[in-house]
């Protein structure tokens, strides 16, 4: 098994490309079946029968990358700056298919239209071996707030 430490070093990787921000590393980091998602309610099980805030396969990550970083995008009008403060990293099991479900604490600030966003959730990451490193398969982001109305996100969290 990984050793945490490796496991918090991809995690601060992941979020160094999101704060930068840099979306061509970030995406990346992804497998090529991945999936990015956002719940829309607390302890939501279904992303297909349910809303949620964020579902995105890896093509819609794509597309949404490439949105952001066109140079006649909205999102060009105003600058985006993140900070991520990730803890509480802990490895919870093992998946089916024999990667890791990694959990972790993530409080997000984000700087979009000379307004301040905070963002507190559990990030619940499932991570790959590949290549003597971690590709994430899937991530899933637990806000504390699910239910409450959510400003447009511009950015991945």
């Amino acid at each position: 098994m990984p050793e945490l430490a490796a496991i918090e070093s991809f995690l601060y990787r992941e979020a160094s490309y999101l704060d930068c921000p840099d979306l061509d590393s970030w995406i990346e980091l992804y497998t090529e079946d991945a999936y990015y998602w956002i719940p829309a309610t607390e302890d939501q099980t279904d992303p297909i029968n349910h809303v949620s805030h964020v579902y995105d396969d890896r093509v819609m990550m794509e597309i949404r990358r490439r949105n952001f970083v066109h140079p006649r995008a909205a999102s060009k009008d105003s600058q985006t700056r993140c900070s991520h403060i990730i803890g509480n990293v802990c490895i919870k099991e093992q998946s089916p298919e024999g990667g890791l479900i990694v959990e972790s604490t993530q409080h997000v600030v984000v700087w979009y239209q000379d307004a301040q966003r905070i963002y507190a959730f559990t990030a619940q990451h499932e991570l790959r071996t590949e290549n003597g490193g971690f590709k994430i398969k899937s991530k899933r982001v637990n806000l504390i707030n699910p239910d409450a109305a959510q400003r447009s996100l511009v950015i991945y969290l």
